[in-house]
């Protein structure tokens, strides 16, 4: 008779956590302000307020947006501020900054409001490699929140994870 394979994984007590099982479903867009600027560098007020007025706002409904000027223009905050007031009921978020800070910032909510319950006193493994665009800042801003409750963390796979942390007994 043939010895059984035994998956010491799976018996294992360790906890695989998938930041790309939480990725949520959405259009990222960037949006550039720079085409409502006197000559791609000057803000002023009432034309930028026109355009802002009658932006069609509804083709972001359920989207998350990243507001920036790419040119050097200077942008007075509240430029932004009423391009988010006007987006405030069609996006899922809005932040000021490029789209890797966007899905930082849509990371930090989740991670927030991960329970963690599950986890404490246990092994685990942060998954690496993912097919969806998990910001690196999300493996960071998990690891800190884990690093109090887990008995170790490890990146990768359980096939070959790297060792990251370990409690002192």
């Amino acid at each position: 008779m043939a010895d059984e394979i035994i998956n010491r994984v799976a018996q294992s007590k360790l906890e695989v956590i998938d930041l790309e099982d939480y990725y949520p479903q959405g259009k990222r867009v960037q949006f550039d302000i720079k085409d409502w600027l006197h000559e791609g560098l000057v803000l002023r007020e009432k034309e930028f307020r026109q355009y802002v007025k009658v932006h069609d706002w509804s083709q972001y409904q359920d989207q998350y947006l990243a507001l920036n000027c790419s040119t050097d223009a200077i942008i007075p905050a509240w430029a932004y501020l009423l391009i988010s007031i006007e987006l405030a009921s069609y996006s899922k978020k809005t932040i000021i900054g490029d789209l890797d800070a966007l899905e930082t910032s849509i990371y930090q909510d989740i991670i927030k409001n991960l329970d963690l319950n599950l986890y404490q006193d246990k092994p685990i493994i942060i998954k690496g490699c993912s097919n969806k665009p998990v910001p690196d800042n999300a493996y960071v801003l998990l690891s800190e929140v884990l690093q109090p409750i887990a008995k170790s963390i490890m990146y990768g796979e359980a096939c070959s994870s790297v060792p990251l942390f370990k409690k002192k007994k």
